[in-house]
């Protein structure tokens, strides 16, 4: 299905290198929002972010051309590309450390007149807790671009509360969570001012949540288990691509069209868990 939306993802790109097998994949949250935007039906789709110049950052650059994904404002610079360490266990993607996102982490990307002038071309620009662009979100705000936002386990109160107010929509991680405190966190983050939150429960699916409503989506079976990398990255992406299309055709979103838009984005979430890696495109390391 095609919808007429046009996203962009600012931030991370990585290497997940899957020292089992000796082998890497591209990925990275935003990244992966670019790409599976453009498989779910996206008519366009872009990613922005810094890349280094090793062969991590090729690999990951080639894959993202052979996606035919938007990348004319990102930079290259003299350093390590960001790349994290992955194995699997019982189809489960463990992460055993990074590097802190490589020359990305030390180089950030600011946020020129210019590269506002392209982000307006968009819907939605979305980005993430390991993306390191938490300073340049007031500036696409003030831009009128909408911004979804994906937390990690790891954020902190203060930092819900640093960056919840300056996005539209918020994606956090509740698996090891009680359904009663996911419920009551989605409240808290949603009263800081996001439109719609949305928390992830790996196999017990997800819940959203638009401040009169909580919207519970069971996890679809899967057909073809290979491993759960990319599952909720996909999981956002989808409702997000199907959520901005239904708005900007009926103007608002009703409770019908969340519910529609979640498990469309469960369908799709099922159908990465049977990609190797976050999205295919193995490569053998040394």
């Amino acid at each position: 299905m095609a919808y007429n939306v046009s996203v962009i993802g600012f931030g991370d790109n990585v290497v997940d290198k899957y020292e089992h097998i000796k082998t890497m994949y591209p990925g990275g949250n935003a990244v992966n929002f670019a790409v599976y935007a453009k498989k779910f039906g996206a008519v366009r789709s872009a990613y922005m972010g810094i890349f280094g110049n090793d062969a991590e950052a090729e690999h990951v650059i080639e894959c993202l051309g052979n996606e035919r994904i938007e990348t004319v404002k990102c930079r290259q610079m003299i350093g390590e590309n960001g790349c994290a360490r992955v194995t699997v266990i019982n189809n489960d993607r463990i992460f055993l450390g990074s590097n802190e996102g490589g020359i990305r982490g030390e180089a950030r990307y600011v946020l020129d007149r210019f590269d506002l002038e392209y982000i307006r071309q968009f819907d939605l620009l979305h980005s993430g807790n390991y993306c390191f662009t938490e300073r340049e979100l007031y500036k696409i705000r003030n831009a009128g671009v909408s911004i979804s936002f994906d937390f990690s386990d790891d954020s902190t109160d203060e930092y819900y509360k640093s960056v919840a107010p300056l996005v539209d929509f918020a994606f956090m991680s509740c698996s090891d969570m009680k359904e009663h405190e996911v419920l009551e966190r989605l409240k808290a983050v949603h009263a800081l001012g996001p439109e719609f939150v949305c928390a992830s429960r790996g196999a017990d699916g997800c819940i959203g949540y638009d401040g009169s409503r909580f919207y519970t989506q069971p996890a679809l079976p899967v057909t073809r288990m290979v491993e759960t990398m990319g599952a909720g990255d996909s999981l956002l992406t989808a409702f997000l691509v199907g959520y901005i299309n239904e708005r900007k055709e009926k103007g608002a979103v009703c409770e019908e069209g969340i519910s529609r838009c979640l498990y469309n984005a469960a369908e799709f979430a099922s159908l990465v868990c049977g990609y190797e890696g976050a999205w295919g495109y193995p490569k053998i390391y040394e």
